[in-house]
């Protein structure tokens, strides 16, 4: 059906969208694009988009109350080059985020590294280098 796929844009609802957009630009080095008075802060990374909505803003009530407790997004994973595990975790430190232990994860290319964070809202945000083998979606 479709030749490429790839992340466009994810849109994060946020009890603290200050917070959460400061996480983004320092910790990851997003920019902020666009920012509309509707309560949408949209951050550009790489050639993705990450949408910021105030829970409170006009945009943010039109979903309901803020999220408190339950979540509506398990993680996403961001394919970053170059992935060298050293800088990547002095980074993490200087920003005072931890982290887990590097991992090896299937995704889309195959098995290769991962390490993961989560944001100040909760969101789980999986950083992931090249594929180090190759897989199958069967699990093989």
């Amino acid at each position: 059906m479709f030749d490429r796929v790839s992340l466009d844009h994810v849109v994060l609802r946020a009890r603290d969208a200050d917070a959460l957009i400061s996480f983004y630009c320092t910790v990851l080095g997003a920019k902020v694009e666009r920012s509309l008075d509707i309560g949408l802060v949209q951050l550009r990374l790489g050639s993705i988009l990450i949408d910021i909505v105030g829970a409170h803003s006009a945009l943010g009530r039109r979903q309901g109350p803020p999220p408190d407790g339950g979540r509506n997004l398990d993680h996403f994973c961001l394919r970053v080059e170059p992935f060298d595990e050293a800088s990547i975790r002095a980074h993490l430190e200087a920003c005072d985020v931890a982290a887990s232990a590097t991992q090896e994860v299937y995704g889309a290319e195959g098995f290769g590294p991962s390490i993961y964070v989560t944001d100040p809202e909760g969101t789980v945000i999986e950083l992931k280098g090249a594929a180090t083998r190759p897989g199958r979606a069967d699990g093989g």
